[in-house]
Formats: structure tokens, sequence, C-alpha cells
């Protein structure tokens, strides 16, 4: 059993968690609201940062710079497929992402996405702890011992959900932020 491992485990987690709200709009431009698009190129599919660099010259307006022009149209229409509810504008090889603003039944319907995020980031630490204390005991440590350790992985669930939660919250009052 290894307090390390487990702590490792749970901060990757959350490390998904914050990958994954970033992704989520809030009405403000941000680089990694595109992160999650994969653009088919080249016969594959390849995350966008990897056939274009990406800028926010304005608060409310992305731009893409596609590297290879024959690339133009997959960047397109991955954007404008990727359920974003974003229209993506060519430029030459300029594409111009201006971003829409969010109406309220949008934002109420982001903040109950971010909450699925939650969950399965909580469900995820909670398998981890499950791991933990499985591999408790298997070692088989004495009853003192095994207390101990099953103390530790409680706390460092419940320090790694609060974080989760702060997350969540902190997410949601952006979203909600008109």
């Amino acid at each position: 059993m290894n307090l390390d491992q487990t702590k490792q485990r749970m901060d990757g987690a959350l490390e998904a968690l914050r990958k994954e709200f970033g992704g989520l709009r809030t009405g403000r431009a941000s680089t990694s609201l595109l992160d999650p698009i994969h653009v088919d190129a080249y016969g594959s599919p390849l995350p966008l940062n990897q056939v274009g660099t990406v800028g926010v010259p304005e608060p409310r307006l992305l731009t893409v710079q596609v590297w290879d022009k024959g690339l133009v149209k997959s960047v397109e229409k991955a954007i404008r497929d990727a359920g974003l509810g974003l229209n993506p504008q060519p430029d030459g090889q300029m594409i111009r992402v201006p971003l829409p603003e969010l109406s309220q039944e949008r934002r109420q319907e982001l903040v109950k996405i971010a909450g699925k995020y939650t969950e399965q980031a909580r469900i995820a630490v909670r398998n981890v702890r499950r791991d933990a204390m499985d591999g408790i005991k298997k070692e088989k440590p004495s009853e003192d011992e095994t207390q101990a350790l099953n103390e530790k992985v409680q706390k460092l669930t419940d320090e790694t959900i609060k974080k989760i939660d702060d997350l969540l919250a902190h997410k949601e009052k952006e979203i909600m932020q008109v």
C-alpha cells in the first residue's frame, strides 16, 4: 500500500476534471475551449493544437492559424461539429471563431454538464480510495496500522473531494457571471 501512489492517482482525477472544465464555455475566450477538438488530418484524428496555433486576440474571439492550407476546411468542420455552439469563419489560413453571448438556458445547461464532470471525478477518487483500502487489507498489517492507514487514505480522499467541490463552485460562478 503506497500513499504517494494513491495521492498521485487522486491528483490525476483532479487534473482530468480541470481539463474537462477547460473545455466548457464561460463567455470569455480561452484557448483551452478548443483543446478537446480533434481534426481529421492526414488520415487520422489530430488534436487541433497540432495543426494550427490557437490565439485570443479579443475577449470574445478565438483565432486558429492553420499551418497547412489544405486543412482549413477540416479544422472549420471540426470546430463546427464539436457541439460547442461555435460558428467558425475562415479567412485564408486564419479561422476566426467569435463567441456568441450565452443565454441563461445555455448557462444552466453548462452548469449541469460541469456537475456531471464533477461527479465522474468524485467517483474516480472513491475508486482510488477503494483500491487503496483493498491494498491495505492484502498486506494484513496489525489492527492499529490498518486503522491508521485507513484514516490517512480517508483524509486524502476528503481533501481531494473538497478540492473537486471547490473547482465546481468556481466554475459555476464563472459560467453564471453575466
